[in-house]
């Protein structure tokens, strides 16, 4: 640890390593100097502005980072960046691991990237709050470290905001009466497309971009999501259901369609399901 004034940093011993996922280094700078790395940093590099502001630059492009706002940068990116005031406080998270890259894709997050959240999300104070656990207590094993790098790359995922694209939390929120809709309505074979877009006033076509950005898939694939969890649940609380019984309460018009669904989606047939689970 280098502790200063103005500049707290703690590096991670080498035994916390071998951890699938690890913090390198994390710390606080309350006078942040203008930075230029040619040839990138070898590890995944989160910095994001406590006050102040700089201006941070990657891939040929600028991204003005005031409160509220930070980059996720890939390892060996060229990058640099600069203050825009004359005080630029700044957190930085580098980390590392073997699933790291896996973890990033998975939520989404695999690219170089500037992101801004809204103040009141559970994102904003995050990161200080655990280098704050470092200082109070040292974490021999990493384990918690490991934990809270996780937890915030999920954060990120949820309250994150790039460009003029809205967070997941947002397009959550906004599809919550379309959700709340398919809960209650699964059963019916003919909910459609064009009745959840009426819902929401907007196109078919915009209601399935609201689902693929929040979800990663179509409106109607979420409902089938919804109804292979539903079947699951009956077959398990009601064994003596036959499949086309089941297949016929959570919306799907014939049974064959069903068990196909199923298949394609669980690996195993209902049949096989039942006798796994009940």
């Amino acid at each position: 640890m280098i502790l200063t004034p103005h500049h707290l940093r703690f590096f991670l011993t080498t035994r916390e390593h071998s951890l699938p996922l690890f913090i390198e280094s994390i710390g606080f700078n309350s006078r942040q100097e203008d930075v230029s790395r040619p040839e990138g940093y070898p590890c995944f590099h989160w910095i994001q502005t406590v006050s102040g502001e700089g201006i941070f630059t990657f891939k040929g492009g600028t991204f003005r980072l005031g409160e509220q706002s930070g980059v996720l940068l890939l390892p060996g990116e060229s990058h640099a960046y600069r203050r825009a005031t004359k005080v630029w406080r700044t957190l930085y998270i580098t980390f590392d691991g073997p699933i790291a890259a896996a973890v990033l894709t998975a939520l989404g997050l695999k690219h170089t990237r500037g992101y801004h959240w809204d103040k009141d999300s559970e994102l904003h104070t995050f990161g200080e709050g655990i280098l704050h656990s470092l200082v109070s207590e040292r974490d021999l094993s990493g384990l918690d470290a490991s934990a809270n790098m996780y937890r915030f790359l999920t954060l990120l995922r949820k309250y994150g905001q790039h460009s003029s694209m809205p967070s997941l939390s947002h397009n959550v929120e906004r599809l919550a009466p379309v959700l709340a809709f398919m809960e209650q309505n699964y059963a019916s074979p003919d909910v459609g497309l064009s009745d959840m877009a009426v819902m929401m006033n907007v196109s078919a076509r915009h209601l399935n971009t609201l689902f693929k950005q929040a979800f990663g898939v179509t409106s109607y694939a979420y409902l089938i999501v919804i109804r292979l969890r539903k079947a699951k649940e009956m077959m398990t609380e009601y064994p003596h259901l036959t499949v086309k019984e089941v297949s016929e309460r959570v919306g799907f018009r014939d049974a064959s369609h069903f068990v196909a669904t199923f298949r394609r989606a669980e690996g195993i047939t209902p049949e096989r399901f039942k006798l796994l689970y009940t």
